[in-house]
C-alpha cells in the first residue's frame, strides 16, 4: 500500500528517483506511440492511399480565353502502369471514371509505364494501352510522353499508343472544335528526354516551334510533361496543362514535400499556379516513382472546365 504525502510536506528521498521514473516512463511512452504512429503511416501510404482515385475540379478563369467558349477537359498523368499499386483493373477504373466525366476532350501526360527496383508486375504495352483506347470523348483523346516513356520503353510505348489509334503531340499543334469554340491543342517534347549524367539532360522540347505552327488567333491549351517550361510560356497560351511531380508524392503535414523532381523546388509541385496572369494546373499524377507509396497526394483525375 502506497500512501500520499501529507499536503505541503516537503519532497522525501525517493521522490526525486519517482519523478525520474515518470519521466522516463512518459518519454518512452511517447516513443512507442511514435514509432506506432510511423509505421500506420507508412502502411496507409504503401498499402491504402496508392489504391485510392478521386477527381479534381479546375475552373480558371485565363485572360486569354475568351469568354463565353466553353471547353471541359479530361487529364490523365503519369499512369506508371505496373504492380503493385497500377495493375489492370486499377487502370480500368481510371478510365471508367475519366469516361464518366463526359469531357470535351481527353489529354494524356506521359509517362504510362513504370520502372523502378520496386515493380512487381510488369503490364505489357499493349495491354495498357488497349485499356486507354477505351476513353471516350468529342474531340479524341491526345498523348504527350513522359521522361519514363524515353528512358525505359520509348519503341513501345510509341507503339503502343499508334496500333489503338491514340496520337501523339510532340511538337506539334492540332486545331479542335466547332466554328466560333475552336482551340489550338499543343503539346511539347519531353524536356528530360536524354539524361547526360550529373543531373543534366538534353530535352526533345521546342517550345517556340511548337508555337510557330499556330496559325490563327484562337486560344491554346499547352501540354508539357514536366511543368519547368512555365517560366518560358507566353502569354499567347491561355493555360499548361503539366504532371510529372505527382504533386510530391510524399507530402508531410506541416512540412510539405519531402521532394519535387524539378529545378524549382515546390514552386510547380502541384495544383492551379498563375504568374503574371499565366495559367498552369499540375496534376497529382495516378501512379507512382522511385517507391511504390502516396502520402497527402492521392491519385487523382483532372476535370477541367475552361469559359464555364
Amino acid at each position: 500500500m502506497t500512501e500520499n504525502a501529507p499536503e505541503g510536506a516537503a519532497p522525501g528521498p525517493g521522490d526525486a528517483a519517482k519523478l525520474r521514473v515518470s519521466r522516463r516512463g512518459v518519454l518512452a511512452g511517447a516513443a512507442g506511440l511514435f514509432g506506432l504512429t510511423a509505421a500506420a503511416t507508412t502502411a496507409y501510404a504503401a498499402a491504402i492511399e496508392p489504391y485510392g482515385l478521386g477527381v479534381t475540379r479546375y475552373a480558371p478563369t485565363p485572360p486569354s480565353w475568351p469568354a463565353g467558349r466553353k471547353l471541359s477537359i479530361t487529364v490523365i498523368a503519369d499512369l506508371h502502369a505496373g504492380g503493385p499499386d497500377m495493375r489492370l483493373p486499377h487502370i480500368r477504373e481510371i478510365v471508367d471514371t475519366a469516361n464518366a466525366l463526359r469531357s470535351d476532350v481527353v489529354v494524356l501526360l506521359g509517362d504510362f509505364i513504370a520502372r523502378y527496383r520496386f515493380v512487381t508486375e510488369r503490364i505489357p504495352d499493349p495491354v495498357w494501352a488497349a485499356e486507354l483506347a477505351r476513353l471516350t470523348a468529342p474531340l479524341g483523346t491526345w498523348a504527350i510522353l513522359g521522361n519514363h516513356d524515353w528512358w525505359y520503353d520509348l519503341v513501345g510505348v510509341r507503339s503502343a499508343l499508334a496500333e489503338v489509334h491514340i496520337p501523339l503531340l510532340e511538337n506539334d499543334v492540332v486545331l479542335l472544335g466547332a466554328d466560333g469554340q475552336r482551340f489550338w491543342l499543343a503539346g511539347l517534347g519531353d524536356q528530360l528526354a536524354h539524361p547526360l549524367g550529373r543531373g543534366r539532360f538534353r530535352g526533345v522540347d521546342d517550345l517556340p516551334g511548337t508555337l510557330a505552327r499556330i496559325n490563327t488567333d484562337d486560344p491554346v491549351v499547352l501540354l508539357a510533361h514536366e511543368p519547368d517550361i512555365f517560366t518560358r510560356v507566353p502569354p499567347r497560351v491561355a493555360l499548361t496543362l503539366a504532371g510529372h511531380t505527382h504533386g510530391g508524392q510524399i507530402r508531410l503535414p506541416f512540412i510539405g514535400p519531402l521532394y519535387v523532381p524539378s529545378k524549382f523546388g515546390a514552386r510547380f509541385c502541384y495544383g492551379h499556379i498563375v504568374e503574371e496572369d499565366r495559367h498552369l494546373i499540375v496534376s497529382g499524377g495516378l501512379g507512382t516513382s522511385i517507391i511504390p507509396a502516396r502520402l497527402g497526394v492521392p491519385p487523382e483525375i483532372l476535370h477541367i472546365e475552361l469559359g464555364a
